[in-house]
């Protein structure tokens, strides 16, 4: 197969998927009601919000956006964006099915973002905190120069004002469109975290569904604290990747938050109901 047929044949999958996501769309033209991906139940979207985006009878946890997550975490109206201002370039001009500048076009309007990431300043329960909150939809939270920047940039303001740093990452990994400019955000990132425990900043990390790749190599499991959303897919390759070189089936919990608890790779896995008192009792006790 050539790489142009590889291309094809992929662009053929995005359009049936669509497709069929349309249909689904169709079919419930009300939207009132939400299909649950796990149990298959049938759930009055409003319940849902109002549930934390968590089916009320599985305890399936939605995957949702960084706006969302911000809503969820901080205390009403104390949250403030930072670094708006650094906005992605397409420093190759890169050209796969469609180029990049269109692709991160497309992303801003499916997202309202202008990257994969919200960093800022807010408050937990009262206690001030500096933070970057990864969004899924936009690019697949995938991390460019710019997440890589804002990012690094959030750590230095946390380090300057000597906050506590939290984030909290969705993403499938580096972004391919950036190729060497982007991997290198891995270690810029890393290098940031160092800095903040040479000064003996608190750094937590929260991992929700799903955090792969560059991110989970490099500031995604770095910190003091490593907390794990209920149910989500944490890991570096993906599953199918790792089966396929080990040539041997893996568990059907791998890679799930619960998974990695078990074998000591985060420190608490929590529902989301709980995860902003978790965090609030963690500040709490390290007296920031």
């Amino acid at each position: 197969m050539t790489i142009q047929e590889w291309f094809d044949k992929r662009k053929q999958a995005q359009i049936e998927r669509r497709a069929k996501d349309m249909k689904g769309i169709e079919d419930n033209a009300s939207g009132l009601w939400v299909k649950c991906v796990h149990c298959d139940s049938q759930i009055l979207k409003s319940e849902l919000e109002e549930n934390l985006m968590v089916c009320p009878h599985c305890d399936y946890h939605f995957r949702i956006n960084a706006k969302t997550r911000i809503s969820q975490l901080f205390d009403k109206g104390s949250f403030e964006e930072l670094f708006k201002n650094v906005l992605p370039t397409d420093p190759l001009n890169f050209v796969d099915t469609e180029s990049y500048a269109d692709r991160l076009k497309k992303a801003h309007e499916k997202t309202g973002l202008d990257e994969a990431v919200i960093t800022g300043l807010g408050k937990i329960e009262g206690h001030s905190v500096a933070a970057a909150i990864m969004d899924f939809d936009y690019m697949g939270g995938s991390m460019g120069s710019v997440v890589g920047e804002h990012v690094t940039r959030m750590m230095a303001k946390a380090l300057a004002l000597k906050l506590p740093m939290i984030a909290v990452t969705s993403s499938g990994g580096a972004r391919m469109q950036e190729s060497a400019l982007s991997l290198m955000q891995m270690a810029k990132t890393s290098c940031a975290v160092g800095r903040l425990d040479e000064a003996g900043i608190l750094y937590i990390n929260i991992l929700t569904e799903p955090t792969f790749g560059g991110i989970t190599a490099s500031f995604g499991t770095l910190g003091d604290i490593i907390i794990a959303e209920q149910g989500a897919r944490i890991g570096f390759a993906g599953r199918r990747v790792i089966e396929q070189t080990i040539r041997q089936k893996l568990p059907s919990d791998f890679q799930t938050a619960e998974y990695l608890l078990k074998y000591g790779q985060v420190d608490i896995v929590s529902k989301r109901k709980n995860l902003r008192k978790t965090l609030a009792n963690i500040l709490d006790m390290h007296g920031v």
